[in-house]
């Protein structure tokens, strides 16, 4: 009998149900808040934390009240309803709430279409997520509705049910092994649900998933009575098995290297910037029609930095942009982010204030790494959820366009400037960047060319921007200026008439795109980026104003420790064609006998700044026809409800001032000065101050000063007095006298009280309908009277017909 194996029979009958229950409503509610905490890489500890223990417990209580009332799964799903409802703003949708606690019918309509739309946000917006919008939704949801699961489906108790006898029958214990199975399948899948939605780091959800199998293993075998005492040995070797050999050594020989599989990596941008133009093509339009223009204003913004707009990497031959295949990690991978941004560059941090003036279009203004981005003003919320951002080149865009009056606050980090003894032995960095298409001959032999005396990538980057600004002539080709003719345009046939021809002319555009092709073609990582650089000598300490003079492009080169170091290929705006000393002196030529004129025509400058002109593409042009039946349509739809919600309150006001008219003139001068007694009691009355019955004027006076302090309607009162109980009838001057007495109180009324209470005075009907009721009665008492005299008439009839 001593070498027998004793069996401890916890989850037996002997067990008080309620322990039972408890027991496996906790341990349910703890394998979810595990499998759940996978999504903390996601959105960070202090963001979804709170989140996750709230729908954890509240999941726990109802399952636990739910069981000991009795309830069926019908009450339990209404009940986890309206706890989701309940409390969902204060964890799921706090920035909807009333000091993040109350919730509101934003907070209601925000979790009913979070239950559909946030998964879409969680999976489109860059880590760490943050509150941001319905983002906290699904943890929300998943550790609300998981716990309520699992736990609704770990209190099955064969041994535990009022209509089975003694002994469980086999359909209750069935349902009781079903039971388990779905409490400890439940948090298995949470998990899988939480790698999905997380991130490629590991760590967490390995160690998530060990404590998963350590807390349902040991809880499963004593649920279904299988639970011994030597068996703890063995599960924690095991354990350690498990951990040591499966976890640690097996995976990464298994694994590899091979990145974590996550739906984030699978989901294409829903914003493509293919539908845009790019904006290096409109770059000579800010010199042309915005030079002056304010653009943009920034506050805080550090000594030299740079403004980013755009930043392009891929050219097809014609202009250069983002890349089109919207590839991970590519210039077009704009996608939406969570409250902060990652930012893994060493600099300057600095917080800076937007504010958009005249610039307009999709591109935010950015400067540095943007590590914290927070709009203001009315379209904030929006603004927010639609904002885009791309860690790899810093830029940003919002998809519905820039409108005056945008602001926000960024907190950056601006990295140091580089000078070419810091990058002397630096390598170019392994950047993946799209092939380009086409490269002219002339930029791919003057590239080979300079690149002859260079002995380093540092050397040979500084060597092409020193060759094209100090070779080069600048000339923004603006008539009106009286710049050099030079053509707009960066693309194939320009950049080869910029490096073939006797002299190079052009500026930024063309300048940046000739060094980023030489760049590219001579193997380093480079980009264009077009943005705003402050003019020399602008004092930076104040909030700057950049304007359309201020537009240049710029070439990126990326060196392996650096990052992206900025490089300016533009020759100095005063280095012109114009004052070229060739060609002020030009050399002598013998005198020769010149040929006659030709009689062909002069060839004329083109008329538009463009580097190729498609003739054909006027001929296809539409003449544009107006339907009218449209506008008309459009106009009903928009103009009917308009209308009808500002008729009536313009019919109000201008009721009021027609009867004000028709009292001031009025021909009797007694009717004027009583007519401005009544006016003085109808503004009372729209103000909600319902004049005593019977009293006099000077009592009705003094409790109007009673009411609205200090508005006096004393001066009004004493002269309507005079003219009623005055000798004689008043004359002109009294009843002007009482008007202006009557215009300084009610201009002294619409004075007192709050905005809303004396725009309700403007608008209010109640003295209109006094005087409609006045009315009535007074026709009722007209008619009273006609009726008693025609029966005082008939009744005079009938006594003089008795006489006779």
């Amino acid at each position: 009998m001593s070498h027998d194996v004793r069996t401890i029979d916890l989850g037996g009958t002997g067990q008080r149900p309620a322990l039972r229950r408890t027991t496996s409503t906790v341990v349910s509610a703890l394998a979810v808040l595990l499998a759940t905490l996978a999504l903390v890489p996601a959105y960070g500890v202090a963001a979804v934390l709170p989140t996750l223990l709230a729908g954890a417990f509240l999941g726990a209580v109802i399952v636990l009240v739910g069981r000991a009332r009795h309830a069926g799964g019908i009450v339990v799903l209404g009940a986890t309803a309206v706890a989701y409802l309940l409390a969902g703003g204060a964890f799921a949708a706090p920035t909807t709430t009333v000091a993040r606690v109350v919730p509101t019918l934003t907070t209601f309509r925000t979790l009913l279409e979070g239950l559909v739309t946030s998964w879409k946000e969680v999976l489109t917006l860059e880590p760490p997520l943050g509150t941001l919008g319905s983002v906290l939704v699904p943890p929300f949801v998943m550790a609300l509705g998981g716990t309520v699961l699992a736990a609704w489906a770990a209190t099955v108790d064969a041994t535990d049910r009022r209509r089975s006898r003694s002994d469980a029958t086999a359909g209750a214990r069935r349902r009781e092994r079903i039971g388990l199975a779905v409490a400890v399948t439940t948090p298995l899948a949470l998990l899988v649900g939480a790698i999905l939605l997380g991130t490629v780091e590991a760590p967490l959800a390995t160690v998530v998933g060990i404590g998963i199998a350590a807390l349902t293993v040991p809880w499963l075998a004593w649920r279904t009575r299988r639970w011994h005492p030597r068996r703890l040995a063995t599960l924690a070797v095991m354990a350690v098995v498990a951990i040591g050999g499966g976890g640690i050594v097996g995976a990464p020989l298994v694994a590899g290297d091979a990145p974590r599989t996550i739906l984030r990596t699978q989901i294409v941008p829903p914003f493509d910037l293919r539908d845009q133009v790019s904006p290096l093509t409109g770059f000579r339009t800010f010199h042309k029609d915005l030079r002056e223009a304010p653009l943009v204003t920034v506050a805080g913004l550090p000594e030299g930095a740079l403004v980013r707009l755009a930043t392009m990497d891929t050219f097809d031959g014609v202009v250069w942009n983002v890349d089109s295949t919207g590839a991970r990690g590519g210039s077009g991978a704009f996608r939406r982010v969570g409250e902060s941004i990652p930012v893994r560059a060493a600099g300057t941090p600095a917080s800076i204030d937007v504010t958009i003036d005249g610039l307009r279009g999709v591109w935010l203004p950015t400067v540095g790494q943007t590590s914290r981005l927070a709009f203001e003003g009315r379209r904030s919320r929006e603004q927010q959820l639609a904002f885009r951002f791309n860690d790899a080149t810093g830029a940003a865009v919002l998809p519905g366009g820039l409108r005056e009056g945008d602001r926000w606050t960024a907190e950056v980090v601006v990295p140091p400037t580089l000078s070419d003894e810091q990058l002397a032995d630096a390598e170019i960095a392994d950047v993946q960047q799209a092939e380009l298409e086409q490269i002219p001959d002339s930029a791919a032999q003057k590239a080979a060319d300079i690149a002859r005396n260079a002995t380093s990538p540092a050397l040979l980057a500084r060597a092409l921007a020193a060759t094209l600004s100090e070779q080069g002539y600048f000339s923004h080709g603006i008539t009106a200026a009286g710049d050099h003719p030079s053509l707009a345009g960066h693309g194939v046939s320009r950049i080869d008439m910029l490096l073939t021809e006797d002299r190079m002319i052009g500026d930024d555009e063309q300048y940046a795109s000739a060094m980023a092709l030489m760049a590219r073609n001579l193997g380093l990582p480079a980009r264009v980026v077009m943005g705003f650089r402050p003019a020399e000598g602008t004092d930076v300490t104040r909030p700057v104003t950049l304007t359309g003079g201020d537009v240049v492009a710029w070439v990126e080169i990326a060196y392996k420790g650096h990052g992206w170091v900025p490089y300016f290929p533009t020759p100095d705006t005063s280095r012109t064609p114009s004052n070229d000393p060739e060609e002020a002196e030009p050399d002598p030529q013998p005198e020769v006998v010149q040929p006659p004129p030709s009689l062909e025509d002069p060839v004329a400058e083109p008329e538009e700044d463009v580097e190729n002109v498609d003739v054909d593409a006027r001929e296809d042009v539409e003449e544009i026809v107006t339907d009218w039946t449209s506008v008309v349509v459009m106009t009903l739809a928009i103009g009917v409800p308009i209308l009808l919600l500002v008729l009536p309150p313009l019919l109000i006001v201008a009721a009021k001032a027609r009867r004000r008219r028709r009292r001031r003139r009025a021909r009797d001068p007694m009717v004027r000065v009583t007519g401005a007694w009544d006016e003085v009691l109808d503004a009372v009355r729209d103000r909600a101050a319902t004049p005593a019955p019977g009293a006099t004027r000077s009592e009705t006076a003094r409790l109007i000063e009673a009411t609205f302090p200090p508005v006096s309607a004393r001066g009004v009162a004493t002269r309507a007095d005079a003219a009623v109980f005055g000798p004689g009838d008043p004359d002109a001057t009294l009843a002007d006298d009482t008007w202006e007495q009557t215009d300084e109180f009610l201009a002294a009324l619409a004075q007192h009280g709050t905005r809303r209470q004396r725009l309700r005075g403007q608008l209010s009907r109640t003295s209109l309908r006094a005087a409609k009721a006045r009315r009535r009665e007074a026709r009722s008492a007209r008619r009273s009277q006609r009726r008693a005299q025609r029966r005082e008439s008939a009744g005079s009839k009938v006594r003089r017909v008795a006489r006779r």
